[in-house]
């Protein structure tokens, strides 16, 4: 991950984002009270909705500590990420899972909920080379697999609601898109909400081949934000090489496909051929359900809807005005229309093939 300066406190009589206490002291003192002495070094990486920080330790070992933002989630479902990891961990899936220490995979320290992770290093998958997508998607139906094996208890699920609907609300109601934009905006966005929900199909029981007298497909634990980001590739060969799947801070109940159709790129010949080596991995180890194709967009869509929600929500924190200096203009309302027009023409499209 690129590293990223320590944030600041915001300027003025603003009131502090809830990470501004979050000081390199308060890490190596929070890591102390662990029993893991750093040496000073720390390198902060690159992570938007959490804070990340590779620190070198005393006995010349390196660990990432993860400082979750308060409020987002509870502790029941931070510890349910927790044991999704060790599970896929048990399973000889290479995700990078948290450290167990003193007992405990999440701790506490001056008002934050931190763990730590052992250092992996890794760069992006070249997702042009067939034979890693290939080798990826075999990982991916292992997880699938470790993931449909019982439901979540506390972790959401990925839906309109949550994703799309709640998201245009609160943008409505913060008069976060600008007078010239937001009534263009609003429209896309109800007519792709609309669209979206007759394309994405109610949720099966996990688990479950979802037939139950419908059509629709299963729902299972999910990596959920499997992007090319957050899958480490080191040289095949190197002991251990090939993918690691870091970051589950995402992970909920959905459809299978969506740990796929984010690592799609290009025009539809290149997306076709690359979900066809996804899936020529996948079904090595796991049945996959062709009808999920029919997802990718609707998909696409919700995350673009609720990606804008996401920015204005954190606006607060200056790591966002810093780092999306573009975000709130008209220009950039403008684009959110023009892309959910494109959106709601590509869900009406036939889906991909392979």
């Amino acid at each position: 991950m690129p590293a990223m300066p320590f944030p600041t406190a915001p300027d003025g009589d603003a009131a502090p984002h809830p990470y501004a206490p979050l000081t390199p002291d308060l890490v190596l003192d929070a890591l102390a009270a662990i029993g893991l002495h750093g040496d000073g070094r720390l390198m902060a990486l690159g992570s938007y909705e959490n804070r990340v920080y590779q620190a070198h330790l005393e006995d010349g070992a390196r660990v990432v500590a993860k400082f979750y933002r308060p409020g987002r989630w509870s502790d029941a479902q931070i510890l349910e990420e927790h044991a999704f990891s060790a599970e896929l961990a048990a399973a000889e899936v290479p995700v990078v899972a948290p450290l167990v220490v003193d007992g405990r995979t999440l701790h506490a320290h001056a008002g934050f909920a931190f763990s730590v992770s052992p250092w992996r290093g890794g760069r992006t998958p070249d997702l042009d080379d067939f034979e890693t997508l290939e080798w990826i998607g075999r990982f991916l139906a292992r997880i699938h697999t470790v993931g449909a094996a019982r439901p979540f208890a506390h972790r959401p699920a990925l839906d309109v609601r949550s994703f799309a609907a709640e998201p245009r609300d609160a943008l409505r109601a913060t008069q976060a898109i600008p007078l010239d934009q937001e009534s263009a905006w609003l429209a896309a966005c109800e007519d792709a909400i609309q669209l979206i929900a007759k394309k994405l199909m109610k949720p099966a029981t996990p688990g479950t081949s979802g037939t139950q007298g419908t059509s629709r497909p299963a729902t299972l634990r999910l990596h959920g934000d499997c992007h090319p980001g957050n899958v480490l590739w080191t040289p095949a060969d190197l002991p251990g090489g090939g993918p690691h799947f870091v970051d589950l801070d995402d992970a909920r109940t959905g459809p299978a496909v969506q740990d796929l159709w984010m690592l799609l790129s290009g025009d539809r010949r290149q997306r076709t051929q690359q979900l066809s080596a996804l899936l020529e991995g996948y079904e090595q180890f796991r049945d996959f359900d062709r009808r999920e194709l029919a997802l990718i967009e609707p998909l696409r869509t919700l995350r673009l809807i609720h990606y804008s929600a996401w920015l204005a929500r954190r606006w607060s924190d200056p790591i966002f005005p810093i780092n999306f200096p573009w975000f709130g203009s008209s220009d950039y309302w403008r684009g959110q229309v023009d892309m959910l027009h494109e959106q709601i023409e590509a869900m009406q499209e036939a889906p991909l093939a392979a």
